[in-house]
């Protein structure tokens, strides 16, 4: 492609492919579409419905196959992952410190989720969520952060852990079934109204800050 004379570095024609650049500030143009050098990567995804989050699927396509594959080259992966029908919000990264950051239970990053319930849920049920229920196979209770109550059959659940089926198992531990669950955010960071399922974008420095 250089020889091509299809890339440009910081708006000069690149025709050497040994040469070197200084990474700081680096713009470079790929068949002239616009290009940002970035160390590291950190992205944000509207994960759909029937995808997994894992690069070894069984079942369903990968939400990998929803990035280009540069970026699954770069060894690119998902921080917490959602069940193969839970949609919304998730981070990817390549920044091991970054991934660790966001999803070590000793930081206790809350992440917000949108539940819809099969029956109605009671002010009853809600205490039950906030004080803590017992699963099974757990020897504590869990409890949820915050509970707020949208209607009838939905709530948003707030939880800093991320334990296998947590809020499917918490809801059922209430006598409840959830029926459709949308992760919304995590720490100050919503998932975007703009953002499509199956999109993804990069994270600004805002939405770094806000994590």
């Amino acid at each position: 492609m250089i020889i091509n004379e299809e890339i440009t570095v910081n708006g000069q024609l690149c025709d050497d492919p040994d040469a070197e650049f200084d990474l700081e500030n680096l713009k470079f143009t790929v068949k002239n579409e616009q290009w940002e050098y970035k160390e590291k990567s950190y992205l944000m995804m509207h994960k759909p419905a029937n995808y997994e989050c894992s690069h070894k699927t069984q079942h369903h396509p990968t939400i990998y196959s929803l990035l280009p594959h540069p970026l699954v080259e770069r060894g690119v992966q998902c921080i917490g992952r959602l069940d193969e029908d839970t949609t919304g919000l998730i981070l990817i990264s390549d920044d091991g410190q970054f991934i660790h950051k966001m999803s070590s239970p000793k930081h206790k990053v809350p992440k917000i989720y949108e539940v819809i319930c099969k029956h109605t849920v009671s002010q009853a049920n809600i205490h039950a969520l906030l004080g803590g229920v017992k699963l099974i196979d757990e020897e504590e209770t869990i409890a949820a952060l915050d509970v707020k109550q949208i209607s009838e059959h939905v709530i948003l659940m707030t939880l800093s852990e991320g334990k296998y089926h947590q809020v499917k198992r918490m809801v059922a531990a209430i006598s409840n079934r959830v029926e459709a669950l949308k992760r919304i955010q995590i720490g100050a960071l919503k998932l975007p109204e703009d953002l499509k399922a199956g999109e993804w974008r990069w994270l600004s420095e805002s939405d770094m800050m806000r994590l």
